[in-house]
């Protein structure tokens, strides 16, 4: 079994010792970090390594954005990619087990979903774009990619705690979700979670610092997302949203999505 674990963690360093509780819970083989606001020579890399992660992939970026995939198993043909303009470390890849590893954080877009009063939300759906050219330009349907990270986007009607409210709130208005279903069309992404689980059922990954008690006002939306290609589809063993991480203190306002890939895929039955 391969597992993938995502997360936001929201300042690398700050979270650290959570990161390593992370890792002892899943004994993930791979983390995808986002948010990691780090430059990379501040990066705690021998700390990480440390925790049985000693092959690593930096894009960093001091005080916000950053992103990382720390791994177990040896990294090959790292990359880091700038999109629209701008290298500010918001996707990085590496191979790892013959897959190709894919970190990727999609810029919030700010409060205004309105692309000409608003220059950010413009940036985002510039970016999404950006990002499933860059996957239909480079790969095909048969390779086997992962890519995890905080998406920014709450697709369906069960990602969000009110559909009707939040349709008119940045992340889970129609354009972004045109937007990254535009990206998951570039391959045919799988969303691992909605295999897993129906897609009427609610699931969030994150959750406000407003709220006073999170869990109880429950005010969530799924922003993190693990795809994969349809090659991997048969090899999907499960996936989790680590709910109670959100009590670890002190919180990100996101919570890990664990994905768990057979090693091969099951034989088909007689």
């Amino acid at each position: 079994m391969l597992t993938i674990a995502s997360w936001n963690i929201n300042s690398v360093r700050k979270r650290l010792p959570l990161l390593e509780r992370l890792a002892e819970h899943t004994h993930a083989d791979v983390i995808c970090l986002q948010e990691t606001k780090a430059a990379a020579e501040a990066f705690p890399t021998a700390a990480i390594a440390e925790m049985g992660y000693v092959h690593q992939a930096v894009a960093g970026y001091k005080g916000y954005n950053g992103v990382a995939i720390l791994s177990k198993l040896p990294l090959s043909n790292i990359h880091r990619y700038p999109h629209c303009d701008r290298d500010d470390a918001r996707h990085i890849s590496a191979t790892v087990d013959g897959l190709s590893v894919h970190s990727l954080y999609v810029p919030a877009g700010g409060d205004l979903p309105d692309i000409e009063r608003n220059p950010k939300f413009a940036h985002k759906l510039r970016f999404c774009d950006a990002v499933a050219d860059h996957f239909a330009g480079n790969h095909g349907y048969r390779d086997e990619i992962v890519v995890a990270g905080d998406f920014n986007v709450a697709p369906l009607p069960a990602d969000v705690w009110d559909h009707v409210k939040l349709s008119r709130i940045v992340t889970h208005t129609p354009i972004e979700i045109a937007a990254l279903e535009r990206m998951k069309r570039a391959l045919q992404f799988i969303d691992t979670l909605r295999e897993v689980v129906p897609a009427g059922d609610p699931v969030f990954t994150w959750w406000s610092y407003r709220a006073a008690d999170w869990q109880a006002a429950n005010k969530g939306r799924r922003l993190d997302h693990i795809w994969v290609t349809q090659p991997l589809k048969s090899r999907i063993a499960g996936v989790e949203v680590l709910m109670d991480i959100r009590h670890w203190t002190p919180p990100s306002d996101h919570v890990p999505v664990v994905l768990k890939l057979r090693k091969t895929s099951p034989l088909p039955s007689a």
